[in-house]
């Protein structure tokens, strides 16, 4: 009884030191200084060049509960086919600053066209996951003479979340950031996939690290308003403007909704439903493709990545 009681705690004590330190990264990040509402802020990014060049460049857009982190399996593969990617942290997420200000769409495309703009990269082909899709969608709209290519991957935003989610403030969605541990961030982010690895488990401790630290407060309070901003400021009635080559690849089994809990049982039979809404964005956005990747969840270029890779650079070529 005594071994087990140990073997417990030792298990407990692991995971509470690694949901401490972000996990290792492959690629070095660099700072991008901007200021925004009087604020001198600096955004994380990763821009990595592949060794013989094809001459594009791809930019990464992560969702909300992740960070640029998750996306450095997919740069090793657009990188050995020839494209620089860049692949930042939005403004109040990952390694970037995490300032109290009024999050939008509009600021963190016109943030991140900045940075491209400093880099010297003047055309992208835009990958954007889950909230990251949104962004995308809201750059390809703002900066159109800058996108040659447009990637949905799993994109929340699709349906108005303001005609089926109740209406919570920013404070109750700040107490609700407060109460978070590492146990249910671990269960939230199962519910991503259809068959968890543990591997996955480093993109929670990459979500996660900050909990346990002084600055989680203001790491709840930015999460709390880019909440706020994924509800009040829906793109799904501006498809029909995208003007680029645009695919959207949607995992089968997706049935992500934010706020799920805050649904009628009516509403959660049919919302968040990905194949359903895959195919309406499809008909929205003129001359776009659907790739629809069996018995995979919200995040495909983790839990297929063969599938997500074979649609992607189909689609880039």
């Amino acid at each position: 009884m005594k071994l087990t009681l140990s073997s417990l705690l030792l298990g407990f004590l692991n995971t509470a030191l690694l949901a401490q330190a972000p996990p290792k990264a492959s690629y070095p990040v660099q700072f991008f200084p901007t200021r925004i509402e009087g604020q001198d802020l600096r955004m994380a990014y990763r821009d990595v060049k592949p060794a013989s060049s094809n001459g594009r460049t791809v930019l990464l857009l992560h969702g909300k509960n992740f960070t640029g982190y998750y996306w450095e399996r997919v740069i090793g593969v657009l990188t050995s086919h020839g494209f620089r990617v860049v692949a930042p942290d939005q403004i109040g997420f990952g390694a970037s600053s995490r300032p109290n200000i009024h999050y939008s769409l509009h600021q963190m495309a016109a943030t991140t066209k900045a940075l491209l703009d400093q880099l010297g990269v003047a055309r992208v082909s835009v990958v954007g996951h889950s909230m990251g899709g949104m962004l995308a969608a809201r750059f390809a709209l703002m900066y159109r003479g800058s996108i040659d290519r447009l990637i949905l991957e799993d994109p929340i935003g699709l349906e108005d979340y303001r005609t089926m989610v109740s209406y919570a403030s920013v404070q109750q969605l700040y107490e609700s950031e407060l109460n978070a541990t590492y146990e249910n961030l671990l269960n939230y982010q199962k519910g991503y996939y259809v068959t968890w690895k543990p591997e996955y488990e480093a993109y929670v401790q990459d979500q996660a690290w900050i909990l346990n630290t002084s600055e989680y407060p203001r790491a709840a309070m930015a999460s709390a308003l880019a909440g706020e901003m994924v509800y009040e400021q829906p793109v799904c009635y501006e498809f029909a403007n995208i003007q680029v080559p645009t695919l959207i690849i949607v995992g089968h089994d997706d049935r992500t909704v934010p706020w799920k809990s805050r649904l009628s049982p009516e509403m959660k039979a049919v919302a968040g439903d990905y194949p359903r809404l895959g195919a309406k964005t499809r008909d929205q956005i003129p001359g776009s493709q659907l790739v629809e990747v069996p018995n995979c969840g919200h995040v495909p270029h983790i839990e297929k990545p063969d599938a997500f890779d074979e649609a992607l650079l189909k689609f880039l070529r």
